[in-house]
């Protein structure tokens, strides 16, 4: 029989409600930029384990997407939630960490105390010349960034940071590092998560400042940017940069603690997330899509084979719900809903469905998906993150039991 050529793989496009000109405008310009500018980099650089070239983050930065979230007046997009995560699902198909990149503007780094620097900074991040790194985790306080132990001392109009953070992506690269740190003890009666602050550590990007050192964490995958742990032994911070919340927290109060509003950047984070695997699977289903059609055995394509077939269509079938879920979840914190037990869902649900499509599409390459010839062994790995970072599925199962069952 006849050779068939293969088909080109069809992304999904947004449908009704989600649908409208602007959106999928967007969604079309990001899909081409990954398609054509991040798709190369990322095959030439991820099997070195190498950073991402400034050109790409400033090629992103030329679009404004560092600033989807920021308002207008303050130089951004002005868009939501929805669009952020649109257009991180795009680029986390050609490459997970320029889908990640992302998250390090926003307004990061912005809520400063001093009303004009705030918004200084709104624009410098808009414009991607304010791109930060987070430091929330230690080694002993992951999941329960209650029990962060790294302090901050009041010394006259500064803050002395002691401590070890780890997991802290970009750290090096970054203009600034944000630090999760206890001012105090919890006084009676009071969450253990009370005293936690975030502090700005401000920087000069390739280098660490006075007092803080670190090594760089080698991962299996997730490369594009080097993931640090960090020591913190007397890095002071002026008074100034101790702020208000995370992620453009326009409602964070200066005296109600900077906890609360991690938590509720981490619901967006969760959702962002939960785009950025639905990027990775996508990316997994579109490749398997076209090497059934190109692998013949036994004198037939093997797309033509039932039980892969089968198989296909179950990942397309996941790939689909799951972002038709985080969607949803999307709207809703645009909408000004808290959200939290939908974002530990859409997070759940679209991470776990990654890493079993990017494994099924593994098996469906055979020895060729084993190999580094072929992209998916990519997309296997940096699937299995997502799993982990940003909570991990345990906590977002304890976050949902909880809201059902109580504490």
């Amino acid at each position: 029989m006849p050779k068939r050529e293969p088909q080109e793989p069809i992304p999904p496009s947004l449908l009704p409600p989600w649908r409208s000109d602007a959106r999928v405008a967007l969604q079309e310009q990001a899909r081409a930029f990954a398609r054509d500018v991040v798709m190369p980099i990322a095959d030439e650089l991820d099997p070195q384990k190498a950073e991402m070239p400034r050109s790409l983050i400033d090629g992103m930065a030329a679009k404004g997407w560092f600033g989807i979230t920021i308002p207008e007046a303050h130089g951004g997009l002005g868009l939501g939630v929805f669009e952020y995560c649109l257009v991180s699902e795009e680029l986390a198909r050609a490459w997970l960490s320029v889908g990640s990149i992302l998250a390090r503007g926003q307004g990061l780094g912005t809520q400063t105390l001093d009303d004009e620097r705030r918004r200084t900074l709104l624009r410098k991040s808009a414009r991607g010349e304010w791109i930060g790194a987070i430091a929330l985790s230690e080694p002993t306080a992951g999941s329960d960034l209650a029990g962060v132990e790294t302090r901050a001392v009041r010394e006259g109009d500064e803050w002395v940071l002691t401590g070890t953070k780890r997991w802290a992506g970009f750290a090096l690269a970054a203009d600034f590092v944000e630090v999760l740190a206890r001012t105090r003890e919890p006084r009676e009666g009071e969450p253990r998560s009370a005293g936690l602050e975030p502090f700005l550590v401000v920087k000069q990007p390739g280098t660490f400042p006075a007092g803080m050192t670190g090594h760089a964490i080698d991962k299996i995958g997730y490369h594009g940017f080097l993931t640090w742990q960090l020591e913190l032994d007397g890095v002071r911070v002026p008074e100034g940069d101790r702020l208000t919340g995370l992620y453009g927290d326009e409602g964070a109060d200066a005296d109600s603690g900077g906890f609360a509003s991690v938590q509720r950047g981490l619901n967006i984070a969760r959702v962002h997330t939960a785009a950025r695997a639905v990027g990775v699977a996508r990316a997994a289903l579109e490749d398997t899509q076209t090497y059934l059609q190109e692998r013949e055995q036994f004198g037939h394509p093997i797309a033509e084979f039932q039980a892969l077939r089968f198989a296909l269509a179950d990942m397309a079938a996941e790939v689909a719900q799951a972002r038709a879920y985080w969607c949803q979840v999307a709207h809703l914190l645009d909408a000004g809903e808290p959200a939290e037990s939908e974002s530990a869902q859409v997070k759940l649900v679209a991470t776990e469905m990654a890493v079993r499509v990017t494994n099924q599409a593994m098996q469906l390459h055979g020895g060729n998906g084993y190999t580094t010839e072929r992209r998916v062994e990519r997309y296997w790995r940096d699937a299995r993150l997502t799993t982990i970072f940003e909570g991990t599925s345990e906590i977002q199962r304890r976050i949902v039991s909880d809201r059902l069952l109580g504490r």
